[in-house]
């Protein structure tokens, strides 16, 4: 079960370092709180995107290793949820690896949702900027199906574009499907997926929900990612943003996101 608690500001107030810290202490600790700009309303988009590349540091420090990236509320469907109208672009690390078959890890999360996701392993680098969709899905070896386990450090998932930023964008987990294919064997804005939970359909969505196309999504990171300095490397995993609206994922949950063409995957929301 979640603690709920957050640690007070610092003297002087909020900072970049402070910030990247206490997210690191929340995620630790399964500890939710408040957005920063509650109390830090200078914390804009930028300055969560440098907590974030300063929290990636640390974790390579305590021995994660770097496997790919994220783009969270590509969706018009997560936008409205979540109260923001733009995609956010975080990083991915072995230790969010969930393994096929694996529970929810319900012990290292505070409130899991899970959500269908389009996932690409790239073949080549990509960089920005000006990279297309054309030119981001040439890039791309092979494309599974997936499911991503968001979580929040933040209370009731309430945040701003900088606090989201700041905490990698809601990363938890993730986990792919059965089945990869060459980009050029599938019409991926007609890719389809039905979202089941507990043996009921309860969502569906195509590709298209993905920014029109989830190459377009990977043609946005790259771009996003070269105004911070990074690119897209080879051999990385992108997933590319929720298609549908995320669902709860707590004990005892079984849920399934049937792709068309990807196989299916399958979570079970294990014990509390």
């Amino acid at each position: 079960m979640a603690t709920v608690g957050a640690a007070t500001a610092p003297k002087g107030g909020w900072d970049i370092e402070s910030v990247a810290a206490e997210l690191l202490r929340c995620e630790d600790g399964q500890i939710e709180r408040p957005p920063f700009t509650d109390e830090w309303p200078e914390l804009d988009l930028d300055t969560g995107y440098k907590i974030q590349d300063l929290n990636l540091r640390k974790r390579l420090e305590r021995g994660e290793q770097l496997v790919g990236v994220k783009l969270g509320l590509t969706s018009r469907a997560k936008q409205v949820r979540m109260g923001v109208d733009f995609p956010f672009v975080a990083w991915l690390t072995d230790a969010m690896i969930l393994p096929v078959g694996d529970p929810v890890p319900q012990s290292k999360l505070i409130h899991p949702r899970a959500e269908p996701e389009i996932v690409f392993v790239m073949g080549k680098k990509l960089e920005g900027p000006g990279v297309s969709c054309a030119m981001a899905m040439a890039a791309v070896e092979s494309v599974w199906g997936g499911a991503e386990i968001i979580d929040s450090r933040y209370k009731a998932f309430r945040f701003t574009a900088g606090d989201v930023a700041a905490d990698n964008a809601s990363s938890g987990a993730f986990v792919t499907g059965p089945i990869g294919v060459p980009p050029t064997q599938l019409d991926l804005s007609l890719e389809a997926v039905l979202v089941e939970v507990n043996g009921v359909v309860v969502d569906s969505a195509t590709g298209a929900a993905v920014q029109g196309h989830p190459g377009e999504a990977l043609a946005l990171a790259a771009n996003d990612l070269a105004r911070r300095g990074h690119a897209i490397e080879a051999g990385w995993i992108v997933l590319t943003g929720g298609m549908t609206d995320a669902v709860f994922a707590p004990p005892g949950a079984s849920i399934a996101m049937h792709f068309t063409h990807l196989g299916s995957v399958f979570l079970n929301g294990g014990k509390d």
